[in-house]
C-alpha cells in the first residue's frame, strides 16, 4: 500500500471494536492494499481479507440501548428518542461520536411515546428477572432528546416506570441546552434527577466553529436559561485540544476557562462534569485534554465552590 494511502488506524475485519447491541458503526472510508478491486468482505490470494478503515461514528439503537457502563453515571440504560438509522440534533459538534448530521440523515421516524414506554418496560422487566437493574436511565443517543415532540410525556412515563420497576435508579437527561428554555421542556427537566446541560464555553466563535448550532444560538441567553433552573442543573463541559480546518480548538486555557467559571458562578449548578473525548471523532484533528489539564480546571471549579467530577 502506498504510504500516502495508509489510514490512521488499521484493523483486521475480525478485530473491529464492539458494536452496541442493535446498533452499528459507520465507516467513513475504506482503503485496500494495492491490486485489490473487490469490496469487502471478498478475499483472494492477491487481495487478502484485510480491511483498512477508520471507525468514526456510532449510531445507537432506538428507543432503548444498553445497558452500558457510563464514565460519569454508572450502569446506564440508554433511551434514544431519535431514529435508529440516523442522527437528528440541534448541534453538529466536531467531536460527536454519532458523526456529522449531514452524514447520517435518517429515513425512519422517531419512536413514538407509546413505543418508548413499551420498549423501556420490556427491557426493565428483563433486567429485573436477571437481578441486574440499572443505576440510571439516561436519555442520550443519536441527537438532542428534548427535540422529541412528546419529550415531556415520555419523561412522565419513564418516571412512572422507574418508580414501579427500579425505584433506586436515577433518571438523567443529557442535553445540549438549546431547547431548555421551552416551558414544556423546562417542566420535564425539573422532574428528572440529573438535568445535565451542556456548556462547553461562553465564547460565541468557538461555539460556532466546534458545537456548530443548526439554528439560532445566543450563549448569553443559554446561560440565563441555565441560571433560571435555580440549581437544579448539572453543567457538562468537554475540554479538548487539537485543531480543525487549520484553527485551534483548544479550550483548556484561561482565555476560555475563566469566562466559563464566571458563567458557572451565575448558574450556580448542583454539580459540574468535565470530560474529554473518549472515542473516535468525525473530525480527526481533535486531541484529548491531558489529565493534568483537566485536573487544573477541576481544581479551579472546586475553588469556586462547586462539586466537580472528572472523566479522563
Amino acid at each position: 500500500m502506498s504510504p500516502d494511502l495508509r489510514p490512521a488506524t488499521p484493523y483486521k475485519d475480525t478485530k473491529r471494536p464492539p458494536v452496541p447491541s442493535g446498533g452499528f458503526f459507520v465507516l467513513r472510508h475504506f482503503t485496500f492494499p494495492a491490486g485489490c478491486r473487490t469490496a469487502p468482505p471478498a478475499a483472494s490470494a492477491s487481495c487478502p481479507k484485510i480491511i483498512f478503515y477508520t471507525v468514526s461514528t456510532i449510531i445507537f439503537p432506538s428507543p432503548i440501548f444498553g445497558p452500558v457502563h457510563s464514565r460519569r453515571l454508572g450502569v446506564s440504560l440508554g433511551i434514544n428518542l431519535m431514529p435508529a438509522d440516523g442522527k437528528v440534533c440541534t448541534f453538529d459538534c466536531l467531536y460527536c461520536e454519532c458523526g456529522f448530521n449531514a452524514d447520517h440523515r435518517p429515513h425512519r421516524p422517531r419512536p413514538t411515546r407509546t413505543e418508548v414506554a413499551a420498549a423501556l418496560e420490556e427491557q426493565l422487566r428483563r433486567m429485573q428477572d436477571k437481578g441486574r437493574l440499572p443505576d440510571v436511565l439516561t436519555f442520550a443517543g443519536n441527537g438532542e432528546p428534548t427535540a422529541h415532540p412528546d419529550f415531556a410525556g415520555i419523561i412522565d412515563d419513564t418516571i412512572s416506570l422507574r418508580d414501579r420497576l427500579c425505584p433506586a435508579a436515577k433518571v438523567s437527561v443529557l442535553s445540549n441546552a438549546t431547547l431548555a428554555h421551552r416551558e414544556n421542556v423546562r417542566r420535564a427537566l425539573l422532574r428528572v434527577d440529573n438535568n445535565i446541560l451542556k456548556l462547553d464555553t461562553t465564547d460565541a466563535d468557538y461555539i460556532r466553529r466546534v458545537n456548530r448550532p443548526t439554528g439560532p444560538y445566543d450563549v448569553d441567553a443559554i446561560v440565563r436559561t441555565l441560571e433560571s433552573y435555580n440549581g437544579h442543573v448539572i453543567v457538562q463541559t468537554l475540554f479538548m485540544k487539537g485543531e480543525s480546518g487549520g484553527e485551534s480548538v483548544d479550550n483548556t486555557g484561561d482565555a476560555y476557562v475563566l469566562p466559563w467559571l464566571e458563567a458557572l458562578r451565575r448558574i450556580a449548578p448542583r454539580q459540574v462534569m468535565i470530560y474529554t473525548i473518549d472515542r473516535e471523532t468525525p473530525d480527526h484533528g481533535l486531541l484529548k485534554a491531558t489529565h493534568a489539564e483537566l485536573d487544573r480546571i477541576a481544581d479551579m471549579v472546586r475553588s469556586a465552590g462547586f462539586s466537580v467530577s472528572v472523566s479522563y
